[in-house]
């Protein structure tokens, strides 16, 4: 049998929409409420736990790791290793490393933060299923789809679990609308829009080779649309230009491009626009909005402070928006942390699966070819061109040399072996069914 058609087998999931959508479940306790739980419960299992990166977004991982009850970090590694070894000091970590297998071996390492670059993710995640442990990984999972459904695969098959770091559905801000949108607060979906501008551009260096800006940038806002919609896309389509940094004219692809839109089609005629610019001269510029049929919400930027100035000249806020991601969204990143720490404690479904991040990656290759293509994309024709072998040994292959039998999927997840959470889920009616045979046999 194909794998490919094995795979429908075991993992179709009823869908109306292209795509299986994963719901983001309820709104993540408080550290201090999850703190209470923990004090009411003593025989909670300690979560042991380590850090590859000790970047930025690897201190800002292990300073939420060290709110979150019943989890303890052990190990943190740094090619630097100077790095890793301040990392350690400053949050009381016991040992530290310059390499990262040294945290995927570790026999006490539970679960790994993967806070390395992009580059390396793909083979630590991989790594890290060979070793039984559970996986935190910023985003992306890859820099391209094969590798990324490998990781993946690699461990749904070893039974781990594993969250993507998409940390914008974490933000209040954004959870507020996406609860408006599901309790209908605004009557049915009709439009969606979402902005993000940064304050300037990046360097030269960081651009060349970083994928694009729809893979590098516009990401977020793509995933954010199907997180508000609650609803799979089905096509974009998408364009891009240079308005700010004339450097980057010289690269290829969607690289050349510092200014991107985007319009995504998802059922029910829902449209939603996407923007992105990597300057924006006022600030930091990240908003929503979702039109129903029933009235509006949307979310504002976010300030260090509430103060306003009133001049005959000039009313408004007294400061600028907040210039970093890490400033915007530092409540949104610890939220995350904790919410997976949650899931390893209670041993619950992850909120962000790796099957999120696979469907970020899609529809940011969609909007790629798109631009590149100046047409509609649908995204299932990302989807289609992925053959796999087997689980973990999967390619890109053009549509006239697809292998004798092959049948193309157009649905992610049935790319995707079932996850752990999924592989608890299917077994507890069996689970139920032996244990009323047990009692009728006694």
């Amino acid at each position: 049998m194909k794998f490919t058609t094995l795979f429908v087998a075991l993992v179709a999931v009823p869908s109306s929409s292209a795509f299986a959508f994963t719901n983001v479940g309820p709104r993540t306790k408080s550290s201090s409420a999850m703190r209470m739980a923990a004090e009411e419960n003593t025989s909670t299992k300690e979560i042991k736990v380590g850090v590859i990166g000790c970047g930025r977004i690897g201190l800002v991982h292990l300073g939420a790791i060290n709110k979150a009850p019943n989890v303890k970090p052990v190990i943190v590694s740094n090619p630097t290793v100077s790095k890793a070894e301040k990392a350690a000091a400053d949050f009381n970590v016991a040992r530290f490393s310059a390499d990262a297998m040294d945290v995927i071996t570790d026999p006490e390492v539970d679960a790994v933060w993967i806070c390395s670059p992009s580059q390396y993710h793909a083979e630590q995640i991989k790594a890290c299923a060979a070793n039984n442990k559970h996986v935190f990984c910023e985003k992306p999972i890859a820099t391209d789809l094969p590798e990324t459904v490998e990781a993946i695969n690699a461990c749904n098959e070893a039974g781990v679990k594993l969250m993507i770091g998409l940390q914008r559905r974490f933000d209040d801000n954004f959870r507020r609308v996406r609860e408006a949108v599901e309790a209908k607060e605004v009557g049915e979906n009709i439009m969606i829009k979402l902005c993000s501008r940064d304050p300037s551009p990046p360097p030269f260096e960081y651009v060349k080779g970083g994928g694009g800006i729809f893979a590098d940038m516009a990401v977020h806002d793509l995933d954010m649309s199907r997180f508000l919609a609650g609803e799979d896309p089905i096509e974009i389509l998408a364009t891009g230009a240079c308005h700010i940094d004339k450097s980057i004219e010289v690269l290829e692809g969607s690289e050349k491009f510092d200014t991107a839109s985007c319009m995504v089609r998802y059922p029910n005629g829902v449209t939603a626009m996407v923007d992105v610019c990597r300057q924006s001269s006022y600030g930091y510029d990240q908003r929503a909005e979702v039109l129903g049929t029933k009235g509006m919400i949307q979310t504002d930027n976010v300030y260090p402070n509430t103060a306003r100035i009133y001049k005959n000249d000039f009313t408004g806020n007294a400061d600028m928006p907040y210039d970093f991601f890490l400033s915007r969204y530092n409540e949104a990143y610890v939220t995350e942390t904790i919410a997976f720490c949650e899931s390893l404690v209670n041993d619950t479904p992850v909120p962000c699966t790796g099957q999120d991040g696979l469907v970020a990656l899609v529809m940011a290759i969609a909007a790629d070819k798109s631009a590149e293509e100046n047409r509609w994309v649908k995204f299932s024709e990302v989807v289609g061109s992925i053959y796999c072998a087997s689980p973990t040994a999967c390619e890109v292959i053009p549509e006239s040399v697809f292998p004798e039998g092959f049948l193309p999927v157009d649905d992610p997840s049935q790319l995707l072996l079932p996850d752990v959470d999924q592989q608890k889920s299917d077994e507890e009616p069996v689970n139920k069914l032996k244990k009323a045979w047990m009692s009728l046999m006694n």
